[in-house]
């Protein structure tokens, strides 16, 4: 009998795992091996073994079980030492089709997902035309997808002012989630909501099973009495310098646009007790006592942070690097490093992280032609000399889906962190804790029996540098091109499939395989 690669901390014996090898044929099996896997919470050696036919995992062994285990025939890859991962589940993406295919697609947008080792994106609700806030929009936007996704896709619907009557509608249409915006959103056809519309959503919605998310930014109110005009009026006309300067851009956008807004959410969170609130891509430190607070006082509310928030400091963006504008704004680096202690902690408001992939073309950033990225667009030239640079008239939004586990870890790295603890983080922010936020944790999000096969293996030892050819997203303008980042995913499997190598590209050539995740949310 042929002994384990490795017998160490096995639930079962030789014969007992014998026993229990599936007597499903070969050809609907596939076997992952390592030493080293994220199995339920816990850092194990582990051999799954995956149907592909319902692309269930069947039976995990906490050891590595040599391929003579398994009949004759069975596909088997022991990726030893490099670490079995769930698939990501990267919870805010703007994939934009239809409407503003050019900036982002499916094709695209889920490419480059399956390059990092994310296997589920959920789409936001804008910016795509018509933007998801109606059951028909929704149902444009499930067209549009069809065929076109190397991952698995779920979709948000929108909060705007006027469709509460379309919420309920929705969840039974199997939207993940909601997300409204409390101040311009940037696009007419997705217009920020008032107290009042924060009311009706919450009468409507408090014995749903779903989530209410926002984009947490108001202009606080110059009076007490000045109401709900403050949800659409304009930032102070004069700047604090020049506009090609990013500290000018961030003083336009300060801590205190996001405090107000998370204290007008919890002044109305009564009117819905059982219903999860959650703030996307938080970046204020100052928020964070705030969301405390309101935990304690058994107010069901999360937040998330983002990639850029936790790698990016506004004390090293250049005049006129608008790759690097995003609302709201990357903040200085004591702030980051605030995220960061705030994310270590037991019991930290920061359950998720995310992209929040906001791509546009690149002649909207009015990047100046020295910044990389400026000429990878027919139309890149369009706009004048004199407005190239400028903050405040470029569009906000960084482009970073499937780099996301390297930058974590590039930067969990550089700090110092212990690289198990950090492995079993990422597991929680980017993976399971992402996966109950939009109520997916049945399938996905860990590595265990019953779940989908899912997995990233990842290479924590080798390094890229991102260039054009390793940002599979539409349009090649980053503010992470030219950087080094640590670890790499070498394969990516959804659902017990292989989908993409980074040896040899994209394996599934015929058609892409991922579904359209629509299933209604339960209660928790």
């Amino acid at each position: 009998m042929a002994p384990f690669v490795t017998g160490t901390e096995s639930p079962h014996s030789i014969e007992d795992g014998l026993r229990e090898l599936p007597t499903t044929p070969t050809t609907e099996i596939t076997v992952l091996a390592s030493s080293r896997a994220l199995i339920e919470d816990r850092l194990t050696a582990a051999t799954i073994v995956i149907s592909t036919a319902t692309g269930k995992i069947i039976t995990i062994w906490h050891s590595v079980l040599s391929k003579s285990f398994f009949p004759a025939g069975t596909p088997y890859t022991d990726y030893s030492p490099h670490i079995l991962l769930p698939g990501l589940v990267d919870a805010h993406v703007h994939l934009n089709e239809p409407g503003r295919t050019e900036w982002e697609g499916f094709w695209t947008g889920t490419r480059a997902a399956a390059f990092g080792g994310v296997t589920t994106v959920v789409d936001m609700p804008l910016n795509a035309i018509p933007p998801t806030t109606t059951v028909a929009g929704l149902k444009e936007k499930v067209a549009a997808a069809r065929g076109k996704c190397w991952v698995d896709v779920g979709f948000y619907g929108g909060i705007v002012p006027g469709n509460v009557e379309e919420l309920k509608p929705l969840v039974r249409a199997g939207v993940r989630g909601f997300k409204g915006f409390l101040i311009d959103s940037g696009v007419e056809e997705f217009p920020a909501i008032s107290s009042n519309d924060i009311r009706k959503v919450f009468t409507e919605l408090k014995d749903e099973p779903t989530t209410v998310m926002f984009h947490a930014e108001m202009l606080p109110p110059v009076t007490a009495s000045v109401g709900d005009e403050v949800q659409t009026s304009l930032p102070p006309a004069a700047p604090t310098g020049p506009l090609e300067e990013y500290q000018t851009f961030l003083d336009s956008r300060p801590s205190s646009f996001e405090t107000y807004a998370i204290l007008e959410i919890l002044s109305i969170a009564h009117l819905a007790p059982k219903l999860p609130l959650h703030i996307v891509h938080l970046s204020a430190m100052e928020s964070i006592p705030l969301l405390r607070e309101a935990r304690a006082d058994g107010v069901k509310i999360t937040a998330e942070t983002c990639f850029h928030y936790l790698s990016l400091a506004a004390e090293s963006i250049k005049a006129g690097d608008t790759r690097h504008k995003c609302c709201p704004p990357i903040r200085g680096q004591s702030n980051q490093d605030g995220l960061w202690d705030e994310m270590l902690e037991r019991n930290t408001v920061i359950k998720t992280v995310v992209s929040d992939h906001s791509p546009c073309t690149p002649n909207l950033k009015l990047l100046p032609s020295h910044v990389p990225g400026s000429g990878n667009s027919s139309t890149a030239g369009c706009c004048s000399d004199a407005a190239k640079g400028d903050f405040f008239s470029a569009w906000g939004g960084i482009s970073s889906v499937g780099l996301g586990l390297s930058i974590l870890w590039t930067e969990a790295m550089r700090r110092g962190l212990d690289e198990d603890s950090t492995l079993l983080n990422i597991g929680r922010w980017c993976c399971s804790g992402t996966a109950k936020q939009v109520g997916l944790q049945h399938r996905k999000g860990e590595l265990k029996v019953g779940m989908d096969g899912d997995v990233a293996v990842f290479d924590d030892e080798a390094e890229f540098e991102v260039q054009p050819n390793t940002m599979l997203f539409r349009n090649k303008c980053s503010p992470y091109e030219g950087k080094v980042l640590k670890g790499v995913v070498g394969d990516t499997w959804l659902r017990g499939r292989r989908i993409h190598s980074r040896d040899s590209g994209f394996v599934e050539k015929v058609e892409p395989t991922g579904e359209l995740l629509l299933e209604p949310r339960t209660k928790a």
